[in-house]
């Protein structure tokens, strides 16, 4: 049996080698497996990028968008530009009549001044002057209500009627010599480009910045419901002294305001190209050109020459 079992284990020779003859079964794990197809439904994985008509067409929807906008801007500007040159034929054919104060017609005097701030003011400049505008309204009903507290610490010190009566006297002085005097020139300045307006609105805003100050100090005897002021009413009277306190807060942000506004239409002033040749050309020319100033020279120049005639006259005579 051993023998018979050698045998049989013996491999076959290539002679007796028969590929067809192979019977033998391949071990369990080479048996392969017939592919079996896949039953669930494909399902492509959404990915975050757009495509690129996507993105092309924001891109386009944009820049529509701001051509929208550049138009509609330019259509406003051209609108105000019609509109400011149909105000302007108007007023050269029927003549700028004035507007300002605003005076019923029944009043016994009429508005003193024109002023037209889409008229006159370039766009640029319209909203700076609109703020001094503004300012000056808020100094004069500062000196309005100034009164009202110089008479509360009258009541309580008899001794501050000058104070009462100084009071007044600022609120009638300072309400309109602020406006011809510095709110006037700088209008004037920015609606014709004048540097000599400038210059005039510079040199009288600084005293003007410097009666803000001393309106804010409130020194005795002054007229004003300063700081110092209102230190001495509020240890006399505790509600007055808060009343004065409110007044010289105001002052202070009038004094503080009137600063900020100073630098600003000072670097305007610098961006508009004025200076201080131009401003004395411009005194120049406006004093040549008045008619008061040509007579008066006109008769000085005849009574020199006539009097030096009848100088010569006399001294051919001797």
């Amino acid at each position: 049996p051993s023998v018979t079992q050698v045998t049989r284990n013996v491999p076959p020779g290539l002679d007796e080698y028969n590929p067809f003859s192979d019977s033998r079964t391949p071990p369990p794990g080479s048996v392969k497996m017939p592919n079996v197809p896949n039953t669930q439904p494909a399902i492509m994985k959404p990915t975050e990028e757009h495509p690129a008509y996507t993105q092309i067409a924001k891109e386009h929807a944009l820049a529509q968008a701001e051509l929208l906008k550049r138009q509609e801007e330019l259509e406003r500007k051209a609108a105000e530009l019609d509109r400011r040159e149909r105000e302007m034929q108007n007023l050269s054919q029927h003549g700028r009549k004035n507007n300002w104060p605003p005076l019923p017609d029944n009043f016994p005097v009429g508005p003193c001044f024109y002023q037209d701030f889409s008229v006159d003011i370039p766009v640029e400049f319209q909203k700076t002057v609109k703020l001094m505008y503004y300012l000056w309204m808020f100094h004069a009903v500062t000196l309005f209500l100034n009164i009202f507290g110089c008479l509360a610490w009258f009541f309580v010190d008899s001794a501050r009627g000058v104070d009462f009566g100084l009071s007044i006297l600022w609120f009638l002085l300072f309400t309109p010599c602020s406006f011809v005097c510095w709110y006037r020139p700088l209008y004037g300045a920015f609606r014709s480009d004048s540097s000599f307006r400038f210059f005039v609105f510079f040199f009288v805003y600084i005293c003007q910045f410097a009666v803000h100050v001393l309106q804010a100090a409130g020194f005795h005897n002054w007229g004003n419901c300063g700081w110092i002021s209102s230190l001495t009413g509020l240890n006399q009277n505790i509600p007055v002294g808060i009343m004065m306190i409110v007044i010289a807060a105001l002052f202070t942000a009038s004094a503080v305001i009137s600063l900020v506004m100073f630098k600003k239409v000072h670097g305007l002033y610098r961006t508009t190209g004025a200076s201080f040749e131009k401003a004395q050309q411009e005194f120049a020319t406006g004093v040549m050109s008045n008619k008061t100033v040509q007579t008066a020279a006109a008769n000085a120049a005849s009574t020199a020459a006539t009097s030096a005639a009848q100088n010569a006259f006399k001294g051919n005579q001797i």
